[in-house]
């Protein structure tokens, strides 16, 4: 099974810092963010990743290389300028992913969450880890009823940015840019979306200040 790092973000809430470096290389407690993503997947199992870029993407093969330094092998899909979005990376991303399914994480959290429980095949067409809600997410994203996902509810959780997917997920999405919620909102409503709640660590790491914290934390 394959795993897939989402890379192609510009990072707009981040800069200056993003300016210069693309956000999944900036450093946390001595480490870029990605690596954090990259050995964490190969110590559960995933030997082969896919890493999407486009905003000062060089930087990130650059850094990463063909995976070998990480006990892993990497592949890139690179994006247009203005990059893809979440559905569109994915979509464009699937000649690399292959036929199976397939984990994908977004480049820009941190956890200790255990990909390990992602090795296997979904019920339906997707499985979504779901968190607590962060401060400032409050409202949440989805509800987890049964094991099931919906976008309907008041006892909404937060999607970590951790999911596994099907290809047929994608199944007629034109090539370019467009958002993977419409995707797993179709496939809620036909009740093919399972789920699971994480109470472990987890952080979004989107504004200068997060980051500063996580580094704190990690450095503690």
């Amino acid at each position: 099974m394959k795993a897939m790092i989402l890379a192609a973000g510009r990072g707009e809430r981040m800069r200056p810092l993003t300016d210069r470096v693309p956000k999944p290389l900036l450093e946390v407690a001595g480490k870029p963010l990605i690596q954090y993503h990259i050995e964490a997947l190969r110590e559960a199992g995933f030997a082969e990743l896919v890493v999407n870029h486009a905003h000062l993407g060089e930087q990130i093969v650059a850094r990463l290389g063909d995976g070998s330094a990480f006990g892993v092998r990497i592949d890139y899909s690179p994006e247009p300028p203005g990059a893809l979005e979440t559905g569109g990376g994915i979509r464009q991303a699937l000649r690399l992913l292959g036929t199976d399914a397939f984990v994908v994480v977004n480049g820009d959290i941190w956890t200790d969450y255990p990909y390990r429980q992602l090795y296997r095949e979904p019920e339906g067409l997707a499985h979504l880890v779901l968190v607590d809600n962060p401060r400032h997410h409050r409202d949440g994203d989805f509800q987890l009823n049964g094991g099931r996902v919906s976008a309907e509810g008041n006892s909404r959780l937060t999607f970590s940015g951790i999911g596994l997917y099907r290809p047929e997920l994608f199944a007629g999405t034109p090539q370019g840019r467009f958002p993977l919620a419409p995707l797993l909102r179709t496939a809620m409503q036909a009740g093919r979306v399972s789920g699971e709640r994480y109470r472990g660590r987890w952080m979004d790491i989107g504004t200068v200040q997060r980051l500063a914290e996580l580094d704190q934390q990690l450095r503690a």
